[in-house]
């Protein structure tokens, strides 16, 4: 895991698996463990979340320290705090900050920000000066939620290829008839 994100009604997380559905396995075995402690602790029964969790695949190159900035940037946007340095159940903490973390892995991209710790957390600070622009944020939530591949065109058509599933946004309505 390389960035999450606590919100009060939701989760972002930034992983790379390892195996074969890892994540999903993860996101199901989070599911039933916490919903159990959840309602154990508050004396409730049911489900605590709606659906399924939703996910995208991302490319390294410009998009995924983007991300890191997204998730980590989502409490501010919220207006729950005025920069992430404040909010505590974030990785902001772990990544610009160095603050130790079991549950965070540096991303090879996070890596190269710095040859030193100290070098990449500074790093990591600059990024966070700068805006992320409207049409970025709105490509990562709608990938997400969509289930599409956030990255350049030809990352998805390789994304495309090699999953044998369609990884951009088709065109809405019914599809026109063909004319013989």
């Amino acid at each position: 895991m390389h960035a999450w994100v606590l919100m009060t009604n939701h989760v972002h997380l930034l992983c790379t698996p390892i195996k074969p559905k890892a994540i999903s396995r993860l996101m199901q075995n989070l599911g039933r463990r916490y919903v159990q402690y959840f309602n154990y602790t508050y004396g409730r029964s049911g489900t605590l979340w709606e659906g399924r969790f939703k996910s995208c695949v991302v490319q390294d190159d410009f998009y995924l320290l983007n991300v890191y900035r997204y998730i980590e940037l989502n409490p501010v946007r919220a207006l729950m705090v005025a920069e992430p340095t404040h909010y505590p159940w974030s990785s902001y903490q772990v990544n610009a900050l160095g603050k130790h973390s079991d549950l965070c892995t540096g991303h090879s991209k996070y890596d190269e920000l710095g040859v030193t710790a100290n070098e990449r957390q500074s790093a990591y600070q600059e990024l966070f000066k700068q805006h992320i622009a409207a049409e970025l944020l709105t490509n990562i939530h709608d990938s997400a939620v969509k289930g599409l591949a956030l990255g350049n065109d030809k990352f998805k058509e390789n994304i495309e290829f090699l999953s044998g599933r369609r990884v951009t946004e088709g065109k809405r309505g019914r599809p026109k008839k063909q004319v013989k």
